[in-house]
């Protein structure tokens, strides 16, 4: 995905010189819905940096909100500096420049901002949602992104072996965070083998006492003899240094922009490997937020992760498309969720 600020509807610079504020946020596409996106704080190296990680951030929710077939666009915002410079009064200050966009942006938490931060920023804006603990709040959107991510890991094994079963398959897990160990538990009661690493030796012991399974080295996972690669740490993991080494027959996982490249797709299907897109298969946690304010009667756990569990028909629709189109699926779920968003603005 390119990015121009020419390709977005709003682009806002939020500057505040008593509170200390620097702000971005980016409106990518309202042709669905509301921009909705979360807000991150990160100490960025420049200005611009800043900038192309919110017109990044922004683009890909457009996509991701429209391959889930929600009524919402793609929005995002960061804030520029350490958590050290966070205070209460330059919370309210950037909720005060999301109220002035009258509802376009609808903030949410990221990197760096968590819940007790969005309510400051309710404080001067009702455009703020997954705040934990309030009156229909959708909660930790972990579990719902692990469920997700496991029912499009299913989907994806149905086409690379002839079946969703995931008993006896072996799962090369890169990375161990919250949404990982939610994968771990459907994955054991599966009856899936896991091969795991994290970057925090912690996390490896405790995955293999819960759940049992075989701790590598960071670098090594790429090594591993597996049925599918599944990429749950930082993005880029899949590039044209460590694709040579993966030896699964699929990646299916829980990490943004896992591909490199865009060039990088190609590759990936010359190698004869079935790749699950990631802003389709991880887009649980977004899915589980949109049943706390666009679904009558509010937030329904239930009814919630019924819906997300429809991530394994999204992922059979792009597999079945890719392969009838002879088109990496990373180009078939771009196009399927741009035909959505220009079929709105008709």
């Amino acid at each position: 995905m390119s990015l121009s600020v020419r390709d977005f509807e709003q682009v806002t610079f939020c500057n505040d010189e008593k509170t200390g504020l620097q702000a971005i946020i980016a409106v990518h596409s309202t042709a669905l819905g509301p921009a909705v996106g979360g807000c991150r704080m990160w100490d960025y190296a420049s200005s611009e940096e800043a900038l192309t990680d919110a017109l990044r951030l922004s683009k890909g929710m457009t996509y991701k909100a429209s391959i889930s077939g929600l009524n919402w666009g793609g929005g995002k915002s960061v804030i520029v500096g350490p958590a050290s410079k966070k205070t209460p009064e330059l919370l309210a200050k950037f909720g005060e420049f999301v109220n002035r966009l009258g509802g376009v942006y609808v903030t949410a938490k990221d990197v760096g901002i968590g819940s007790p931060d969005l309510k400051q920023i309710k404080t001067k804006t009702p455009h703020v949602l997954g705040i934990d603990g309030e009156a229909k709040s959708s909660g930790d959107p972990s579990p719902a992104t692990a469920w997700g991510v496991y029912q499009g890991m299913k989907a994806t094994a149905k086409h690379a072996f002839g079946t969703d079963s995931l008993k006896g398959l072996t799962i090369a897990m890169q990375g161990l965070g919250a949404v990982s160990f939610g994968m771990l538990e459907h994955l054991a009661k599966e009856g899936a083998k896991v091969i795991g690493t994290d970057i925090d030796p912690a996390k490896i012991e405790k995955a293999k006492k819960q759940y049992g399974i075989t701790g590598v080295g960071v670098e090594e996972i790429y090594d591993q003899t597996c049925d599918i690669f599944s990429p749950c740490a930082l993005g880029s993991s899949v590039n044209v240094v460590t694709l040579p080494r993966i030896k699964a027959k699929a990646i299916a996982g829980a990490a943004n922009n896992q591909l490199a490249t865009d060039e990088i797709g190609l590759e990936v299907m010359k190698r004869g490997i079935l790749y699950a897109p990631d802003y389709a298969i991880n887009a649980g946690g977004l899915m589980n937020i949109y049943h706390e304010s666009m679904v009558d009667g509010g937030y329904n756990h239930d009814r919630a992760f019924s819906h997300i569990a429809k991530i394994a028909q999204t992922i059979d629709q792009i597999l079945t498309r890719a392969k009838a189109e002879n088109l990496p699926s990373s180009v078939v779920a771009d196009r399927m969720a741009e035909e959505r968003v220009k079929n709105a603005r008709r």
